[in-house]
């Protein structure tokens, strides 16, 4: 006999978790790819789109084929305590069964609800994280990272650091054991993205000269544009990771947005009373620092929280963007869009502040037990929030290097000067016949002419 669905599926929340996965996709595919179109100088819009597109495309094969049960799979027993809890067996998603029974993470759903929708919902909704990561990561090597380079790191550095961040977090793994949390991916993605993509731009090296003195936004209305999906995608970032059509989700929501608002006003204001102007690219920093600082915290605190966790989130990597970049480490790496501020600092203010400002009445489930900072009287979960801080850098920062060092011995990680200086034209087959501008690239774009 033919049903229309099967008797666990709840059709609320199976739609909610597709709809969800569908925002974070957008965050992707336009989001990222137009927000650096427009961000970037003009001769390189195209080629960083590019790189976003390819990210998408290659991380769901490899999700498929091994990458989601790594993270969410049963755990690869590769010998008795800890190193039985750090990554799941490497199996496909591709059988019928997989995608159609009741989605479950082994090693988590022992302690909360059973999923009320198919494995088909769970491994896409997951798949949308994974693939937004290494197009953030991106951000950091812009105008200048090999073609070739790009298309081996993205599959390998997918399967070796975040799919095993997600099952240390996520899947139940070693972290999750101790008792850290990360809502939504504070620490596995934007702790994540930020750190390697600032190890990968001191590896390949910097842009040519030209492009670092001036690398002036080519379309700061198309940036614009890319900053907004974001920002609405966000709700299905936050939104979704209750796994349910339920309370907490509606409260990541509204938190996510109270904290981005607090977050690009922190921002602006920074920028107002020190260079006595506003400044669009810097409120799209402030904007991104909020999404990324609530994405750990989203669910677990309540809206003074989240207002604090947006001001401290946008504040500090305005700082450390504006007044310590002369500094090392920051000085010593050409990190093109700050990944390393906007997402790595941004996300670990976040984690941290969840282990001080966790509320515990606002958990309706998180693994049979509430979360409960520091604040509320739990200083535990700020030393496992700030362990887990030290393990995801520390490995993700390793990881990349080493990624990265045997990817050079069969590519070159960067192109030739002669081809940096053309950018696009250079690269992309479809604008060969462009116009170059003095500094051998396509004709910028003129920026409107700022009043004090």
């Amino acid at each position: 006999m033919i049903v229309p669905s099967a008797a666990y599926l709840n059709a609320g929340d199976n739609a909610w978790q597709l709809t969800a996965a569908t925002f974070v996709g957008l965050q992707t595919i336009p989001g990222l790819a137009i927000l650096y179109g427009g961000v970037v100088k003009k001769k390189w819009a195209i080629n960083s789109a590019m790189m976003v597109v390819y990210a998408f495309s290659i991380v769901l094969l490899v999700w498929m084929l091994w990458g989601y049960q790594i993270g969410f799979g049963s755990p690869l027993h590769i010998a008795s305590g800890f190193f039985s809890n750090l990554i799941g067996v490497p199996r496909s998603s591709l059988s019928s069964s997989t995608m159609l029974d009741r989605a479950s993470i082994p090693l988590v759903n022992a302690g909360m609800p059973a999923f009320k929708f198919p494995g088909a919902s769970l491994i896409y909704f997951q798949f949308v994280f994974a693939a937004i990561t290494p197009a953030i990561l991106a951000g950091g090597v812009l105008g200048r990272m090999h073609w070739k380079a790009w298309m081996l790191f993205v599959p390998i550095w997918s399967t070796f650091v975040y799919s095993v961040n997600a099952f240390l977090l996520w899947g139940g793994g070693w972290l999750a054991q101790l008792g850290a949390v990360d809502f939504s991916g504070g620490y596995v993605i934007h702790v994540a993205a930020g750190v390697s993509g600032f190890v990968a731009a001191a590896v390949i090296g910097p842009r040519i000269g030209a492009d670092r003195k001036s690398f002036n936004p080519n379309n700061l209305l198309i940036a614009l544009a890319g900053a907004g999906i974001l920002w609405l995608g966000w709700n299905g970032f936050n939104g979704g990771d209750p796994y349910f059509a339920n309370g907490d989700a509606a409260a990541a929501i509204l938190n996510t947005n109270v904290a981005t608002a607090a977050a690009l006003l922190s921002w602006l204001a920074l920028d107002l009373f020190t260079d006595r102007r506003p400044n669009l690219v810097g409120m799209i920093n402030g904007m991104v620092c909020g999404l990324v600082a609530i994405t750990p915290a989203a669910g677990y605190v309540n809206g003074w929280g989240a207002i604090i966790v947006g001001i401290l989130g946008a504040a500090i990597p305005w700082y450390t963007m504006n007044r310590a970049s002369h500094r090392w480490p920051f000085n010593r790496v050409d990190d093109t869009l700050g990944v390393v501020h906007t997402h790595a600092l941004a996300g670990a203010v976040g984690g941290l502040l969840t282990g001080l400002l966790a509320d515990p009445h606002m958990s309706e489930y998180v693994g049979g037990s509430v979360v409960t900072g520091l604040f509320y009287g739990d200083p535990h979960q700020f030393l496992v929030q700030f362990e887990a801080l030290v393990v995801i850098a520390g490995y993700d920062g390793l990881a990349t290097w080493g990624i990265l060092s045997l990817i050079k011995l069969v590519v070159p990680l960067r192109y030739p000067d002669e081809v940096l200086a053309v950018g696009d034209r250079a690269i992309v087959s479809d604008i060969e016949e462009a116009t170059v501008d003095s500094d051998g690239g396509p004709p910028e774009m003129p920026l409107a002419t700022s009043v004090p």
